[in-house]
């Protein structure tokens, strides 16, 4: 069983941990004073074994963390659930659909797009016995992702037409499509459309959950306790159990990882991680393209003087974004060129690349009219390096003559009340690794409230066009003609992509394999 979390106790233990990491690994081992997990192995040449407690720490939403994934915005949130709850499948380039499926066993499309068909993996249990049927699967889709105030679980929504999905006999669901669409597998199968039982209204510990664990504790801001679920659908998870933690401040993430706290510390700040290289205990194990994270300045059209493209346009070359890559991340990161997606199939690799030209920047905020203006921009912790992003790119805006200032907002808040984010004149965001086209529809298309006013029709058509065309060639010059639009007269500065900085102990494995690695899973992990 998972031990009830003794969050005053992990405070104090967590602090030592810091402590020994700020210090450096060399007093770690007289500094700690914690026992070993029983029966846990360690060292050279050690095999993966079953049992034991995993225990992760995340960036969490502090009070505002939920067991309501469909609407919960941190990334802790997202975690807990995809431990907690079946998965209709996760991207997989390596896979026959490029999707491995999760409790389904494939998705069919029809010769003229009209419809997709998925067909529901037999013998799925939940953990009160019962079966999981086609019904669960629409109920999960129509009645709770379509009605989430979040833009990737309303993404279904934009693509099927889910008032009209049926569910065909217990195993199979038809979903007809909007419009034609061939990339519909690409959507179902981001590894965030989670299943729960047909008629779920509320989320609470104990209710019926088909995922690897089965959860027994949850404070939020604090942490969940979870213990196998012996009946899962795929492969019965290794560790007896796993918790996940909420700790905000990256350096405490690395003491905790460090001091033996914990075994896995998500997403560490570029300074943190460079402490970590030489330890002997820990390993880094950072995420490889294309699951890199986007780091964006999202202008809002609606708000003058962004409603003007040359200001757009002067905010876009203002930013320095090889100092970015530089100063923040010391090298690992990539230069953006404010699209996001990159590395995927459909990214527009054939723009040119955005300068640096602060001199042109300040002349077309003189022609519009805009020398002098004054913005604030908005950003928190919501994931390393948004923060020092933003001040760096304050400081550039300030070279081209805008009179900018920061506003941090604690770690977990910038998306708390999203229709007052989606208001501000200029806010920090990150982009999820999903393909180019995806995310468009979901953050971009029909003026959804994630584009910051952005409604080109024009543009909605052109990804429209790209995603309902089965020749992939030809499809990929429609996305970039699409792209190219965004390139052009978009609201959006992404200046750098970043791989999340995720540590491990030496001897932890298996967590990649979940394949979606911006949000950790652990049904493969094991403790060595």
């Amino acid at each position: 069983m998972s031990r009830q979390i003794d969050r005053r106790a992990f405070l104090r233990r967590g602090a030592a941990g810091a402590a020994a990491l700020a210090v450096g690994p060399g007093l770690l081992a007289a500094c700690s004073t914690d026992e070993p997990t029983p029966g846990r192995k360690s060292g050279p040449g050690s095999s993966p074994r079953s049992g034991g407690t995993l225990r992760a720490a995340f960036v969490g939403g502090g009070a505002s963390e939920t067991l309501d994934f469909f609407n919960g915005p941190s990334a802790l949130d997202l975690v807990r659930a995809r431990a907690w709850h079946g998965t209709l499948g996760n991207l997989d380039p390596n896979g026959p659909d490029g999707v491995r499926y999760g409790v389904l066993q494939g998705i069919d499309i029809a010769d003229d797009l009209s419809a997709y068909t998925l067909h529901v993996r037999p013998g799925v249990r939940f953990t009160d016995g019962s079966e999981l049927t086609a019904a669960d699967v629409l109920h999960s889709l129509s009645a709770l992702a379509a009605n989430s105030k979040l833009p990737v679980y309303r993404l279904a929504a934009a693509n099927f037409d889910l008032a009209h999905a049926k569910a065909d006999g217990d195993l199979k669901v038809v979903l007809p499509t909007l419009r034609p669409i061939a990339d519909g597998r690409m959507i179902l199968c981001q590894g965030n459309f989670l299943v729960v039982k047909d008629g779920t209204k509320s989320f609470r510990k104990g209710m019926p959950s088909c995922g690897p664990f089965r959860l027994t504790e949850f404070t939020a801001g604090q942490g969940a306790a979870f213990e196998r679920y012996d009946d899962h659908y795929g492969n019965v998870p290794h560790l007896d159990g796993l918790e996940l933690r909420s700790i905000a401040d990256s350096t405490a993430r690395a003491g905790a990882l460090t001091g033996g706290e914990i075994d896995f510390a998500h997403d560490l700040s570029p300074v943190t991680a460079r402490t970590l290289g030489e330890n002997g205990k820990v390993e880094l194990v950072p995420t490889e393209s294309p699951y890199l994270v986007g780091l964006s300045f999202q202008m809002n059209m609606k708000v003058k003087p962004f409603d003007d493209p040359r200001v757009r346009e002067a905010f876009k070359l203002a930013v320095d974004r090889q100092a970015m890559v530089k100063t923040v991340f010391y090298g690992n990161a990539e230069v953006g060129n404010d699209l996001p997606s990159i590395g995927f199939p459909d990214y527009a690799e054939g723009l040119p690349q955005r300068a640096h030209d602060p001199e042109r920047a300040r002349a077309l905020l003189k022609e519009a009219g805009a020398q002098g203006m004054k913005v604030t921009l908005t950003t928190g912790p919501e994931t390393p390096g948004m923060v020092e992003t933003a001040t760096l790119f304050v400081e550039d805006l300030k070279k081209a003559g805008v009179r900018a200032s920061v506003r941090e907002l604690p770690a977990g808040q910038l998306y708390a009340d999203f229709p007052a984010y989606a208001a501000l004149p200029l806010a920090s965001s990150y982009q999820m690794p999903i393909p180019a086209l995806s995310t468009y529809q979901m953050s971009t298309a029909g003026g959804s409230p994630s584009a910051f006013g952005w409604k080109k029709s024009a543009t909605d058509t052109l990804v429209a066009k790209a995603r309902a065309e089965s020749d992939p060639a030809e499809a990929r010059k429609l996305g970039t003609r699409a792209q190219r639009t965004r390139w052009e007269d978009g609201n959006q500065v992404l200046p750098v992509f970043k791989p999340n900085l995720n540590a491990q102990a030496k001897g932890v494995r298996g967590i990649r394999d979940d394949l979606f690695e911006q949000f950790p899973g652990f049904s493969q992990a094991s403790l060595a």
